[in-house]
């Protein structure tokens, strides 16, 4: 692996991989000082001076020193610490490098823009990919597309029961009571959670909020709804996938298109084992279509890459990606393959320009859909 550089910039991670903070340790080399903020309580804007002293400290004979927080997101009115102390270095030429990491990208986002504009650079670290399961625990696209991309829950699989229980305490509790719950402002963490299982539940769905409203109890009004959707997609669980108009005025109005980012938890929570998915068609072509779309999602995050999904009438494409002109819409086919397909026909109509990509049966095989990123598709 080679090894890391840095400018002097801040570089904030949105951490979401298990030991990323550990393996970037690990290859860095020169003067570090890491220090992680996951702790009983959340620690006050003092404990981030006192980690950046130690920084300076080692900072000596003109050589530069790293500095690491993790889980940031965890400290009060963190950013404004950080912006003071980075000025401070700047002013002073202390060669000071900072990597801020954390779980909650809706948390890290509002803290870099509100006090930080032109210090930091954002790198995405999202769920593990075919790829990486592939090469690290020699997986079958079958095996990704039902446990998903938890590395830590990957030694568990053998026995499903106890790897869907630690799908859902150890990740989905904890990321909901701790990240979600613990760090904003939730009137009603019940209902937070109805709509998370829910989203499991409907994932490569498009389910008006007036629906959802019916199948909630105490579910208060759509905005609600809409609000606690983005502290789930903050926390990378799930995603709203919104439709494509063509027009970024008509986008804001639609329904989103429901999808889990990692299809453990959708599996996880549907309390059936992986044979019983696969036996069904139609239930593991919706676990087939959330695999593609949370890998597009996943690999479109700070690359300039929008994913949306396309409907008219009773037409509709399962996915479309845009990055600047280009235009790709994808179809998704685990079962049958039919010759007739009105969605990508009026989809095409519509928008002339577009190109069009099959995914399963008679299209792209799925686990080379899987092997390459959203760039690679869009701009081949």
């Amino acid at each position: 692996m080679a090894q890391p550089t840095f400018r002097r910039d801040i570089v904030a991670t949105l951490l979401q991989r298990i030991s990323q903070e550990r393996q970037f340790i690990q290859v860095v080399t020169g003067l570090r000082h890491y220090a992680s903020a996951d702790l009983p309580a959340p620690p006050q804007p003092a404990w981030i001076e006192q980690q950046w002293e130690l920084a300076r400290l080692r900072a000596t004979g003109g050589q530069p020193v790293i500095l690491v927080l993790d889980e940031v997101q965890k400290v009060l009115r963190w950013s404004e610490v950080v912006k003071r102390f980075w000025d401070e270095d700047s002013r002073e030429g202390r060669d000071v490098r900072v990597v801020i990491l954390g779980s909650s990208a809706l948390l890290m986002q509002a803290g870099l823009t509100e006090s930080l504009s032109g210090r930091f650079e954002t790198l995405h670290a999202t769920h593990w990919s075919f790829k990486e399961c592939q090469e690290c625990f020699g997986w079958e696209p079958d095996q990704y597309i039902f446990f998903g991309g938890y590395p830590g829950a990957a030694l568990l699989i053998d026995d499903e029961e106890r790897w869907a229980q630690y799908i859902r305490d150890s990740l989905i509790e904890t990321t909901v009571s701790k990240d979600i719950l613990l760090l904003n402002r939730v009137e009603k963490p019940a209902l937070l959670r109805q709509l998370f299982m829910l989203a499991c539940q409907y994932s490569g769905q498009i389910v008006p909020y007036q629906k959802l409203l019916g199948q909630l109890l105490d579910a208060g009004n759509t905005t609600t709804l809409a609000h606690y959707q983005k502290l789930l997609e903050g926390a990378r669980l799930i995603w709203g996938i919104p439709k494509y108009h063509g027009s970024v005025i008509r986008q804001r109005g639609s329904s989103p298109k429901w999808m889990v980012l990692n299809t453990a938890l959708m599996a996880a929570v549907g309390g059936m084992r992986s044979s019983d998915w696969r036996s069904d068609a139609a239930r593991w072509g919706r676990l087939v279509e959330s695999a593609v779309g949370a890998h597009l999602i996943n690999t479109s995050f700070g690359r300039g890459i929008e994913v949306f999904y396309w409907r008219n009438h009773q037409k509709e494409v399962d996915f479309v990606l845009r990055e600047g002109d280009r235009l790709l819409a994808i179809e998704v086919k685990s079962g049958v393959f039919k010759r007739k397909h009105p969605g990508m026909d009026g989809f095409m109509q519509a928008f002339p320009r577009a190109r069009a990509l099959w995914v399963g049966r008679e299209g792209v095989p799925v686990e080379e859909f899987l092997s390459y990123p959203a760039a690679h598709w869009i701009r081949g």
